[in-house]
């Protein structure tokens, strides 16, 4: 073993990890009567909270994440991008802005894919998905992907725990193929921070939650995520890397495809995700996100499967079975409970 590998071994893994979450839970705690004050989110008909809400908790999480990652990285001599760094903190600030004030459209597009774009086209030409694009081709589309997917966490960061049962799993499953060789370390590093912090922010957001991430927390969410999946892509895992957020990905993508066809503003809040209308079907929050939990587990094992088999035809039969649980389990939420 490797002195990286070592450095990043189950032990040194799991303190990072408890680290991270007791580093999270401080800072979600201390810093609730400041976002009371000056970062309160009104319910509206669009929100799924009926009373007011702080919001802004995200500093908290992305702060452990970072400050314990960078920390690790230099103990163990491991190289946290830059310009992830950077990035995850201008995108930051652009969500805290827009908690505070919200931002036009355009700018906040502008400037999301300025963070994006400085992670992606800063990475090493030798990182392919599909060689045989161009080399600027390829960086394009994962440019908008990259951009789609940071939009999408936080579009689905509309209810209590539902983020937290979204990243906690594939977080952990990341860190798990990081244990196994299949990941690199620096990606493996932020994926077990990031589930730290998540799980030290999980008591304070549980329904009925005292305190919301707030876009200053679910946008650099997504960016950190999105590149840990891209370093998996990038190291010949792509099936693994689009079934670990597969029910994100089919939520908000069908959504918007929904929204977009019947011609309204598909950039404006709103409440026409699965989710959310499995609420107004009869299902209970913890009900919701119990079964995206269970749902993303499920994914997360299939994910680990097509990267130890090895074999086109077990990523095949993952996919499709992938893909009908999480038909299932949109069908579930979009149909009324029976009373």
């Amino acid at each position: 073993m490797t002195p990286a590998a070592e450095a990043i071994a189950a032990v040194p893994s799991l303190l990072a990890l408890a680290i991270a979450a007791l580093i999270s839970a401080v800072i979600t705690w201390t810093s609730r009567p400041l976002l009371q004050r000056y970062a309160l989110a009104r319910p509206n008909a669009r929100s799924s909270h009926r009373i007011p809400t702080p919001q802004g908790a995200g500093i908290a999480v992305i702060a452990a994440t970072l400050l314990v990652a960078l920390a690790w990285a230099a103990w163990a001599n491991l190289a946290i991008p830059p310009a992830l760094v950077i990035a995850t903190v201008v995108i930051a600030i652009v969500g805290f802005a827009d908690d505070i004030v919200s931002l036009p459209v355009l700018v906040r597009l502008a400037l999301q894919a300025a963070c994006v774009g400085a992670v992606v086209f800063t990475a090493p030409e030798t990182a392919r998905i599909v060689p045989a694009l161009p080399l600027a081709l390829e960086r394009g589309l994962i440019l908008l992907a990259g951009v789609w997917f940071v939009n999408l966490v936080n579009f689905m960061d509309g209810l209590d725990l539902m983020t937290v049962a979204e990243v906690v799993p594939v977080t952990a499953a990341l860190l798990l193929l990081g244990w196994l060789g299949e990941l690199s370390w620096p990606a493996a590093l932020i994926a077990t921070t990031l589930c730290g912090a998540m799980l030290g922010f999980a008591p304070f957001n549980k329904p009925v939650a005292k305190v919301f991430l707030g876009d200053v927390g679910s946008l650099p969410i997504g960016l950190l995520l999105g590149w840990c999946l891209l370093e998996l892509a990038w190291h010949g895992q792509a099936a693994a890397a689009l079934l670990l957020p597969a029910y994100y990905l089919a939520d908000s993508t069908i959504t918007l495809f929904r929204r977009v066809a019947r011609r309204e503003p598909f950039w404006s809040a709103h409440r026409s995700h699965f989710y959310q209308r499995a609420t107004d079907n009869g299902f209970t929050v913890p009900r919701v996100t119990g079964e995206v939990f269970a749902l993303n587990l499920l994914l997360a094992g299939l994910a680990i499967l097509t990267v130890r088999a090895g074999s086109m035809a077990v990523t095949a039969i993952a996919l499709i079975a992938g893909a009908v649980a999480i038909a299932f389990v949109l069908r579930r939420f979009s149909r009324p409970q029976a009373s």
